[in-house]
This record gives structure tokens, sequence and C-alpha cells, in this order.
């Protein structure tokens, strides 16, 4: 796709108007941008509008890319600050990614919130995880696709939304929780029972 260059060559390319090295990027990337954009949203004809409104970000702000983090983050940070900004637009409830986090309760369980669910990741159909996720306020919704969906660790997600470690933490345990009260647990699934074929008994 790179006609033999890396991707930096590219960007730097493009950087310097070449449209061409814009379009291989645009054709290396867009399939992710549209998938996390759809994973945020929930809604397809959503996911690639604001697909469209990444790169055309990209075109226009490719110039101030530094290579300070990778491409792909700079970029998906570039689409997230796009979904947010039309969830605050239009008045959506957002969960703020300002909380504080929580203490742990001393009498309690030790909450490792930094770590995977493999409740969710393992005991439940996709097709009810991703109805699920959909159904997450904004908040929860963006830090889970983020961390367990596009693997993002918790200091890139900070990086990403302006946020600190913490919080993104806290939001993940938050929306974790959250799914897990909604999908069903896999002891209330009840396996199809089968019956044993009827001997024959002989006379």
């Amino acid at each position: 796709m790179f006609d033999g260059m890396t991707e930096a060559e590219v960007i730097r390319k493009a950087q310097m108007g070449d449209a061409g090295c814009y379009e291989a990027l645009y054709m290396r990337h867009k399939r992710r941008v549209f998938s996390l954009c759809l994973r945020m949203t929930g809604n397809y004809a959503q996911a690639e509008d604001f697909t469209q409104e990444a790169f055309l970000q990209l075109y226009r702000k490719i110039a101030s890319f530094r290579g300070e983090s990778a491409f792909t983050t700079w970029l998906h940070r570039l689409s997230v600050n796009i979904i947010l900004m039309h969830w605050r637009k239009k008045g959506l409830a957002e969960v703020s990614l300002e909380e504080t986090l929580e203490p742990p309760s001393e009498d309690g369980p030790r909450k490792d919130i930094g770590k995977r669910d493999d409740t969710l990741h393992g005991s439940v159909d996709r097709l009810n995880l991703d109805r699920a996720i959909s159904s997450l306020p904004p908040g929860y919704r963006i830090i889970f696709v983020l961390h367990d969906v596009e693997g993002y660790e918790h200091n890139e997600i900070a990086e990403m939304l302006g946020c600190s470690i913490g919080n993104s933490k806290s939001q993940l345990h938050k929306a974790r929780m959250k799914l897990r009260s909604m999908l069903p647990r896999p002891s209330d699934v009840k396996p199809h029972s089968i019956q044993e074929p009827e001997m024959a008994v002989a006379a």
C-alpha cells in the first residue's frame, strides 16, 4: 500500500501535500477508525459520518503531527474528540471523565480495576455484549471501548482524553460493573436438555 515506504515516510510526504500519500493513510486506517466510531456511537450512519469527518480533520491537521505519540493514537484521539464534541453539542448526558477515583472499601475485596475482566470476555456472546456497550452512558462507553476493545493502556487513554490515569481506571471499572449488571450470567443460561432415546425392551 505504501509502495515500499515506511509509514513515517508516507506521513512526511502527506504533510508536504502529497495527495497519494494522504490517500494511502486513509486506506490503511479507515477501517479501524470506522470500527472505533461505530462502537462508540452504536449507529452505522453516524459512524460513517464521523469517520469522514475524522479524515477531513486529518487532512487539515496532519501538518501538526509531530510523532510524539504513535500515529494511530494521534488519529484515534482526533476521532474521539470529534465524537465528544458532537455529544456536547447535542447535550447528551455524559459521565464526567474527571470523577475522582473512589477509594476501595477496607473490609471489601480488593478491586484491581486495571486488569482484563474475564467475566465480560468469554462468558457472553458478542451480539449481546455489543448491544450492552451501545447502551452504556457515553463517558463509560468511551473508556471501555478504548481500553477493552481497542487495547489502549490507561496512560494512552489519559493522554487522549485529557484526564488522569486514575480517572480512566475508575471509569473502566464502573463501565464493567454496569455491563455485568446488564448481561446474563453464565449460570443463568440453561443448556438445552438432551433426551436419551428409549431403549427397546426385548420380550
